[in-house]
């Protein structure tokens, strides 16, 4: 046999690797071995079950001691080892799957010397499959008499100390699948996301709205004002973009006929990062042809109602400190009205754009001019946003910051639009979507002289769109929530990371 060359910098890497691993790590390694030698299959292709630690502890949790002697019930169930009692020839240990644990009672006398001498190599964190009968201790502990064990998966490094499990934030975010083995309670908060988007979906089907999929990389980034992330198409030899938002092919199939759309997307944006932002995150968006902005404030208020009464079972939540109350109607008012309400400036200083702009450019870090427009959205977000604790329809900002939304009947300075905000937070956006393409080519127009001095968050030209709008786009309400932190507030999380399994993080050197 030909001994394999190892290049020095290779060794130099493993001896490096050796040298970082603790006490526990290289014990877990040798019993690793030691189970090799012993002919044990470490990496089993399948196992044989007939019920989880769950189904056991659901099925069987109302069985008394006699009625589980009586039915002789044997089980074989898989899960991780999450505690070990060892007291010489009998040991207890419990198992967990996703959701339950289950006590094991192991003795020499029942499965023999040498496999119980084989368990002493298994470590807390190894995953086994025990068979057995299921009993009740002397503290009526429902639990498996083990007959047999069967190792299917070693786990090299110790979890953490069990009475204070994983509390680092940060390394929570990480290592996310270690946070999910020690805090067992935050799997519920992403089954909780899991049902509500399935209930989503529902919702929509039951009226009318079919679900579609749009294209995730752009030519050209559209349907919302953010900056997006750049890549490159080898073969086509030209630029994409991930999509900032699905808006503009929605819309296209509301020409194309389709009447009511929907789509639970992800989009990408590259921007800050913060306890409400993430740069990938799930936006739920829907279009519907002949209503507005009108008709989709009931929807959204029904929607979100109908989630919360559904999957909690109440309409009043706790977010924080805060008692929310998601009883319908929800409060609606104008941007400016609500400017005046929060902000300390009185109606006619808005007359004052030189000051208004003046201000704004105090509130934020950004030094680059502001329009009018934006200078309002400044002092809004400001003092305005983290005020709105109940779900509130703010309603008509100014037109300039929404060149995809009709203007107001009543005031063309102002949109057909609303942000609904609940707990400080814009948790959705909708317009009445403008129609007329050639006030869509002013506007993108007006957007590309703003990217010209400077906004690169303003809108890009997409003279596709436009020519699709000159087919006829029927009068149309659209809009977009945010999913993530629509699940924050229900399941009352406060961080966008405790709500995606996944979050983006800085590299750890």
């Amino acid at each position: 046999m030909v001994e394999k060359k190892v290049p020095p910098e290779e060794k130099n890497v493993n001896k490096r690797e050796e040298s970082k691993k603790t006490d526990q790590e290289a014990s877990r390694q040798v019993k690793m071995e030691r189970l090799s030698r012993e002919g044990i299959d470490l990496f089993p292709h399948n196992v044989k079950t007939t019920h989880s630690a769950s189904d056991i502890v659901e099925s069987f949790s109302q069985l008394s001691k006699e009625d589980l002697e009586k039915k002789k019930v044997i089980v074989i169930v898989p899960g991780r080892i999450m505690s070990i009692r060892r007291m010489g020839r009998a040991t207890f240990f419990h198992i967990a799957d996703s959701r339950s644990r289950l006590q094991v009672y192991l003795r020499e006398d029942k499965i023999g010397k040498k496999n119980y001498q084989l368990f002493s190599l298994v470590d807390i964190g190894d995953i086994v499959s025990v068979e057995g009968a299921l009993f009740r201790t002397r503290t009526e502990e429902l639990s498996v008499l083990a007959e047999s064990f069967t190792f299917l998966a070693k786990c090299f490094h110790p979890l953490p100390e069990k009475w204070h499990g994983l509390q680092d934030r940060e390394l929570r975010y990480r290592k996310r699948y270690l946070d999910l083995i020690m805090n067992p309670e935050e799997k519920e908060v992403f089954r909780f996301r899991s049902a509500m988007i399935t209930h989503m979906k529902k919702f929509f089907d039951q009226k009318g709205y079919i679900e579609v999929e749009t294209p995730m990389m752009h030519a050209i980034p559209g349907g919302a004002l953010a900056r997006p992330f750049k890549t490159y198409h080898n073969a086509l030899g030209m630029d994409l973009y991930l999509r900032i938002a699905p808006e503009l092919y929605l819309k296209k199939l509301i020409v194309g006929g389709f009447e009511k759309v929907y789509e639970i997307n992800r989009n990408f944006r590259n921007e800050g990062i913060s306890s409400e932002h993430n740069p990938e995150f799930t936006m739920l968006e829907f279009y519907q042809a002949y209503s507005d902005y009108f008709d989709m404030m009931d929807l959204t208020e029904e929607l979100i109602n109908d989630l919360s009464l559904t999957l909690l079972g109440k309409e009043e939540i706790t977010y924080g400190e805060h008692k929310i109350s998601l009883k319908r109607p929800w409060k609606r008012i104008k941007f400016k009205d609500v400017l005046v309400e929060y902000s300390g400036l009185a109606p006619s200083r808005f007359q004052d754009r030189a000051g208004v702009i003046e201000l704004a450019s105090t509130l934020t870090s950004d030094k680059k001019s502001l329009s009018y427009g934006k200078a309002l959205d400044v002092i809004f977000d400001k003092y305005v946003k983290q005020n709105l604790i109940q779900p509130t329809f703010v309603m008509n900002p100014p037109r300039e910051v929404s060149p995809l939304a009709k203007a107001s009947k009543e005031n063309p300075d102002e949109a057909e639009r609303f942000e609904l905000v609940m707990a400080g937070m814009e948790i959705a956006n909708a317009f009445s979507e403008l129609t007329d393409p050639e006030e869509q080519k002013k506007r993108f127009t007006e957007q590309a002289e703003a990217r010209k001095k400077g906004d690169e968050d303003a809108h890009w030209i997409d003279m596709d769109y436009v020519h699709a709008l000159e087919y006829g786009l029927p009068p149309t309400g659209g809009e977009g929530i945010g999913v993530d932190r629509l699940v924050m507030i229900l399941a009352n999380r406060k961080s966008i990371r405790e709500v995606i399994l996944f979050p983006l993080l800085r590299p750890k050197e």
